[in-house]
């Protein structure tokens, strides 16, 4: 659609560079058509899914070569017909077979699972037998997610996507965008982009195409175009509110200006950044900041000279984000922590959004309770639950010890997932509860405003109570570790309920387990140890072996630094100044870094997690705030 989109574009005020990238060719030899025929009309497929229009047609015409029409359609109409989108709906009832299920927009992997599950006229997808017609390239992350749900899959190549007859318009296109001329790049598939570095690694010119890419405005059309140039390092800048060529463009119309602006920028910022970076490198003759180990996250976690100081922030990846919460309306919590794609995409896309300087984990700090033995649920509006708790010395003989690598593997793939797709220089953070924190859910069976449960059993029955700690220290421990074999480049121990403690109940009763825990970990893996409403408590928490220690916002940061010579602290914005104004926020955060001075190994978070309803544009502009006062 070359010629419309570039009428769309002049009409809204802009010059087109077009630049056809791709066409549609059948495949030379049909073998996976005929054999599919073969098994469709033998009646082996329960559902058959329809990606696209023109693959559709391409398969019922290789099919029909070797098998009536009829035979086919009646075949196909005995299965649960899932049509991707209007195109391959039209196709379908142009050979008059009926669809079962229609995706509704954006279309992409996640609507279709969503839909067939729904639809009561799907088939059940634990034990389905399920065809895939391919539409060009394979849809990994739709087999997967089919495959994860019991689905045997069998997919259907009928077509593929090659670059054009005619490449100059595609030649000319890349020469203007490495001229710096482009403003603007307007993505509409997922081929497109793939095809243009093809392009250009023809002529031995990708790496420049590259770069030059990163200083225009990307444009995507849809979540499925958006996910591709996220894989390939090109993060889109915008995306419209439907997947339609005419809005999308009239979308990009409205914006243009702040997009290319607002790019610029970033990349002023950047270069900025970049440029202290670079004046603070090692000697010739050694490596630069080019390693996780060199990053200015690592650096601050060891107390080294950085060029920056590195953000990142609790909670980063969490209900204030429009991309989390859309990921959320469709799938729920608890199976969102346990499915390792998921779980990589909000904590990569949450890094990436606000620009921070390192990932965290998404997970729950509740998952381990389950292998334990006790179960967990989630309650819409109301939180955790544990449904089996312990309250006495007979309870905790019943806690089981906990094989992270049999019982939470889930989490290792989620880590490992999230570290293929992070950026090369940025870190991921690994976590887990501490043991009080931990043992007060178990106890209390969910939230708890007094802790009555808890600090009962721990006056009552020190023996249980210590009993019930080691237990927890020891699973904990071996959960830590698993994680940084995994490819977590440092570990957080969330200790959040354990300000409602004295300090001599803290000596008496929780510092012994949590020193325990931190003893077992992995040498030369960072530990930052976070807690909240407990300056009193600073003190014996420094003391437990920690790299970094946590402060909260109610913790004088300055005087924290001279008490703890030896250690890196972590804080200290209240999160709630980022409800207020874009001065109010920089001045939050200039107070915040003058405390630290400069010193090394500040480690810039907010004094708790992002809260649900804090504005996105006010995370990013703390971030950016951050690195700009900070830069040397």
């Amino acid at each position: 659609m070359a010629e419309e989109s570039a009428a769309l574009i002049r009409k809204a005020g802009g010059v087109a560079i077009q630049a056809p990238s791709m066409r549609e060719i059948p495949l030379a030899e049909n073998h996976e058509a005929f054999a599919f025929a073969e098994e469709l009309t033998s009646g082996t497929y329960d559902i058959v899914i329809c990606m696209t229009g023109v693959g559709t047609r391409h398969l019922f015409a290789a099919m029909e070569t070797q098998t009536p029409l009829d035979d086919l359609v009646a075949a196909i109409s005995a299965t649960c017909v899932v049509a991707r989108g209007p195109k391959s709906a039209v196709a379908l009832r142009g050979f008059g077979v009926p669809i079962a299920v229609t995706v509704p927009e954006p279309n992409t992997w996640r609507e279709i699972i969503a839909a067939i599950e729904k639809s009561a006229n799907g088939r059940p997808l634990d034990g389905a037998s399920v065809a895939l017609q391919e539409y060009g390239v394979a849809n990994t992350r739709l087999e997967q997610a089919l495959r994860e749900r019991g689905a045997k899959v069998r997919t259907v190549p009928v077509y593929k996507w090659a670059l054009p007859a005619d490449t100059k318009p595609l030649r000319d296109a890349i020469a203007e965008i490495l001229a710096r001329t482009a403003d603007l790049l307007l993505v509409t598939s997922a081929t497109q982009v793939r095809h243009l570095l093809a392009a250009a690694a023809q002529d031995g010119c990708e790496e420049q195409l590259r770069h030059a890419l990163r200083e225009l405005a990307i444009c995507s059309i849809g979540p499925v175009s958006s996910e591709s140039l996220a894989e390939l390092g090109l993060p889109p800048d915008f995306e419209p509110a439907r997947s339609k060529l005419g809005g999308f463009v009239k979308e990009v119309a409205a914006k243009a200006a702040d997009l290319v602006d607002g790019k610029r920028e970033h990349l002023r910022r950047r270069a900025a950044v970049v440029e202290q970076t670079a004046s603070s490198a090692q000697a010739p003759g050694e490596e630069g900041l080019n390693t996780l180990d060199d990053s200015p996250f690592m650096l601050a976690c060891r107390r080294k000279p950085v060029p920056y100081t590195p953000v990142w922030l609790m909670r980063q990846a969490g209900r204030y984000m429009q991309e989390y919460r859309e990921v959320r309306a469709r799938i729920p919590f608890i199976e969102l922590c346990k499915r390792p794609e998921l779980a990589a995409e909000v904590a990569v896309t949450a890094q990436r959004r606000i620009g921070a300087d390192a990932a965290i984990l998404f997970s729950d700090i509740l998952l381990i309770v389950e292998p334990m033995g006790l179960g967990l649920r989630y309650v819409g509006g109301e939180g955790p639950s544990i449904t089996q708790t312990v309250r006495e010395g007979a309870d905790v003989e019943r806690l089981r010890e906990v094989d992270p690598f049999e019982s939470l593997a889930f989490v290792a793939d989620a880590i490992r997932t999230t570290r293929r797709e992070l950026a090369a220089d940025i870190p991921l953070i690994g976590f887990s509860g501490a043991p009080f924190t931990l043992a007060s859910y178990i106890v209390e069976g969910g939230g708890s405003k007094n802790y009555v449960q808890t600090k009962s059993l721990m006056w009552r029955d020190p023996g249980a109570w210590h009993a019930m700690m080691e237990t927890i220290s020891r699973s904990v421990a071996r959960y830590l570790n698993m994680q940084a074999e995994a490819g977590a480049q440092a570990l957080q121990i969330f200790d959040s309920w354990v300000g409602c403690l004295s300090p001599d109940d803290y000596r008496r009763f929780v510092l012994p387990h949590t020193k325990a825990v931190i003893d077992a970990l992995t040498p030369g893996v960072p530990v930052i140890h976070f807690g909240t409403g407990c300056p009193t408590l600073l003190d014996m928490q420094a003391s437990c072996g920690t790299a970094v220690l946590g402060a909260d916002h109610r913790v004088d940061l300055d005087a924290a630094f001279d008490r703890y010579p030896g250690i890196a602290l972590q804080g200290n914005l209240d999160p709630v100044v980022l409800f207020s104004s874009p001065p109010a926020i920089v001045d939050a955060t200039a107070r915040v870094l003058a405390s630290a001075a400069g010193r090394p190994g500040h480690i810039f978070n907010l004094g708790h997690g992002i809260l649900p309803a804090t504005p996105v544009d006010s995370v990013i502009a703390l971030v950016d705030a951050v690195h700009e006062l900070s830069a040397n």
